[in-house]
């Protein structure tokens, strides 16, 4: 699943080429994509001008002209392109966007289709389901708040910067890495970690994914950008993926075990308990 470099990378990227860009049509090969009861409210946005796209979490946010925007969560396999309009569509194209006057579209393109898109009105996305539960961004986090959000909370590391309500945007991929970088156990137990140990991950989290940002994404398999390029991030993870191969840092075999029912990469040398 994308994560929050993933979706950084492609809201990044769209936005140099839609926004401004009037939507000429709607188009739902597959309804079950819109989470709208009425799907038919889509149809609101055809005459809208995009005015700007941001992240939340793991979500695309495009707001329109008129006070309406787009909620768009890739999931698993979910790719948001940016391409010619005269290029052929596939069976796994679910909803288009076209742009007048650009000869361009906007393509949700989803294998699995486990992605879905939401319209709602502006001054109602916060509130919309799939955001109003959604935990502070890690990258706009200062260390009191970062400390102030863990205190109290119990349960293994790895399994808190999973949760979404905690904080949004990391998943597997980067939690593995930050806790790599940081040196911790995935199975600690947060409680036991001292400020110390707090301070060294919350450095480690913004190290990692600024880092991965300025590498455009991690493509393990089906990530790609706005313009369907893969991501550089992969070239660069430490344990990741990496079970059996040597530590970078000590020469380990790099160990890969289950926390929290989620595969979990790490050192068991660099990251004892």
């Amino acid at each position: 699943m994308p994560e929050l470099p993933e979706v950084e990378t492609i809201v990044r990227c769209l936005r140099r080429h839609i926004v401004g860009l009037e939507v000429a049509a709607v188009r739902v090969p597959f309804r079950p994509v819109v989470r709208n009861r009425r799907a038919a409210f889509l149809n609101g946005f055809v005459g809208r001008r995009v005015l700007g796209l941001r992240r939340r979490g793991k979500m695309i946010i495009l707001d329109f002209s008129g006070g309406l925007t787009m909620i768009v969560h890739l999931k698993m396999t979910g790719q948001l392109l940016f391409g010619p309009a005269r290029a052929p569509r596939d069976r796994h194209t679910h909803l288009v966007l076209a742009f007048r006057g650009s000869g361009m579209e906007l393509r949700y393109h989803d294998v699995r289709k486990f992605g879905f898109i939401r319209g709602t009105m502006t001054s109602d996305a916060e509130r919309a389901p799939e955001l109003r539960g959604l935990g502070p961004e890690p990258l706009t986090m200062d260390l009191p708040a970062f400390l102030h959000r863990l205190k109290g909370r119990r349960g293994r590391l790895k399994s808190l910067l999973l949760n979404q309500k905690v904080i949004a945007g990391l998943g597997n991929i980067y939690a593995d890495e930050v806790l790599f970088e940081s040196r911790l156990d995935p199975r600690a137990e947060v409680t036991r970690l001292g400020p110390r140990r707090l301070q060294r991950l919350w450095s480690s989290i913004q190290h990692v994914l600024n880092e991965a940002i300025a590498y455009k994404g991690t493509t393990v398999r089906d990530f790609r950008d706005g313009e369907g390029l893969e991501g550089l991030f992969q070239n660069r993870l430490k344990v990741y993926g990496r079970e059996g191969v040597p530590c970078p840092r000590c020469g380990t075999a790099i160990k890969r075990i289950r926390v929290s029912g989620r595969g979990t990469h790490f050192c068991p040398r660099c990251q004892r308990r």
